[in-house]
């Protein structure tokens, strides 16, 4: 109930879930936005939700989130789902290549990771997932989510997340493929300073032209800095 009212779906909305499951929050989804979309990878999953509700209510995609084009479902998307935690990062990622399409994103993930999408820098959750999705969302945390809220409790504690689109408010980045080569290379190995972990890609006049400390690591700099 408490992930439903921070999503607050209305009526006609875009609505797409990712991994509906048992349908735990498809119910109250439905109920609000009167239809949503919905993508389930589990063959018997699909069956029982299929059974469940008509296409009339529910248009249901039997296929992998991490491969679906998520365009194919127009625009101002509005994308919920408890994430499969050994894929999240990931998922994220291909999310992100949707982001001119997207309204928001509301995710249940471990902890552990959306203290990484909400890092500030020069604190130790900060690293590549922080600077690739806050180069092009505002990343919140909205609250926390227990073990013992789960059946069977996971090892785990679990926390809500949202992500909006910067719009008008994303840096302009010149080179995508570029900048997702950069940031990677500066987290790849912690301890380096970006003159060496960036060797292959920059060398000190690029540095002092985007005044940037050659001497400096990678999690000392801002998205800014990055971009």
């Amino acid at each position: 109930a408490r992930i439903v009212e921070a999503i607050a779906p209305e009526r006609g909305e875009n609505v797409v879930e990712i991994g509906p499951g048992l349908g735990a929050l498809t119910d109250a989804l439905v109920e609000r936005a009167g239809r949503i979309a919905a993508v389930e990878i589990d063959r018997d999953l699909a069956a029982r939700l299929r059974a469940r509700y008509t296409t009339e209510r529910l248009a249901l995609y039997e296929t992998d989130a991490l491969t679906f084009d998520f365009a194919t479902l127009g625009a101002a998307l509005r994308v919920v789902g408890n994430l499969p935690y050994n894929i999240s990062s990931p998922l994220l990622f291909h999310l992100a290549a949707y982001e001119s399409r997207l309204r928001d994103i509301h995710v249940m993930l471990q902890r552990e990771v959306v203290a990484r999408m909400t890092a500030a820098p020069a604190t130790p959750d900060y690293g590549r997932l922080t600077v690739m999705l806050q180069a092009r969302f505002r990343v919140t945390r909205l609250f926390t989510v227990p073990a013992g809220a789960f059946r069977p409790a996971p090892k785990v504690e679990s926390a809500v997340a949202r992500l909006v689109p910067l719009g008008g408010a994303r840096p302009t980045i010149g080179d995508e493929a570029l900048f997702a080569r950069v940031v990677a290379s500066a987290f790849g190995q912690r301890r380096k300073t970006v003159r060496n972990a960036l060797a292959a890609i920059a060398d000190e006049a690029s540095f002092r032209v985007a005044a940037i400390n050659p001497a400096a690591r990678g999690e000392t700099l801002s998205v800014a800095d990055f971009v």
